[in-house]
């Protein structure tokens, strides 16, 4: 059972600043959260364009449930503007390379596999289906388990494969994110084909309107150091000074 609890953000990048932005919370975070939070990254990727914001990443980073969250949220919010002294530097050199963002606390269903797992499982993708599912008030858990027993068995048949399923926390109950990892474009191009008229995924897609409100699927490319990439953690070995950068 997953009880972990996940910090999802879209970020608006700076520029010509996406590669290094990448190389930033991969490289240059990454390592730093794991020893003194115990914050695991889920997945840092770039959002293509031309289905979603630009120039755009995600980011999702696993924290140790609740408790694990809190102590997260208490290291951070002890500075005058509320970030850590201590990543003075780290956050002056985010700061060069993006605008902004938005987060949200993501619970997972209980069978969604942690980061770990699915590195140990081998799941990768060359794409990522990144679908933010509005649903009515008291539905996403259950959107989420008929995204499971419904519409991963359909999509399995075009290769793509359920990494994540998460209800947003701290609203309505009324938010869901399905994460699919999709090995290649190909395969991407033909799960897309059975999501419309009279394809397998839009059959479903048609059951589910008795609680689905509004659906927006992007679609997401791996960073370098993310870890369904990698198979493991970005390391220290990885890291950079970024004053160089």
């Amino acid at each position: 059972m997953n009880d972990r609890v996940y910090i999802h953000e879209v970020i608006d990048v700076t520029g010509h600043h996406r590669a290094d932005y990448l190389h930033h919370m991969t490289a240059n975070w990454s390592p730093t959260a794991q020893d003194e939070r115990g914050q695991l990254c889920f997945g840092v990727w770039s959002v293509l364009g031309s289905t979603g914001p630009w120039p755009a990443v995600v980011n999702l980073w696993e924290e140790g449930g609740w408790d694990g969250l809190a102590a997260s949220f208490g290291n951070e919010a002890v500075g005058a503007g509320a970030q850590d002294p201590i990543l003075e530097r780290w956050w002056a050199r985010a700061t060069e390379l993006r605008r902004g963002g938005f987060d949200r606390i993501m619970v997972p269903a209980p069978w969604t596999r942690t980061i770990e797992e699915l590195c140990a499982d081998g799941v990768r993708g060359a794409v990522y289906a990144h679908e933010l599912v509005k649903v009515r008030s008291g539905a996403a858990s259950d959107l989420l388990e008929r995204a499971r027993d419904g519409a991963a068995p359909l999509l399995a048949e075009h290769g793509w494969e359920l990494a994540g399923a998460f209800t947003t926390a701290m609203v309505e109950d009324d938010e869901a994110l399905l994460l699919w990892a999709v090995p290649t474009w190909a395969q991407w191009a033909d799960g897309e084909r059975s999501h419309r008229g009279g394809g397998d995924m839009g059959t479903w897609r048609t059951q589910v309107r008795d609680v689905v409100t509004s659906w927006h699927r992007t679609l997401l490319v791996d960073a370098p150091l993310s870890p369904m990439r990698t198979g493991r953690q970005p390391a220290w070995s990885d890291r950079t000074d970024w004053e160089d950068r």
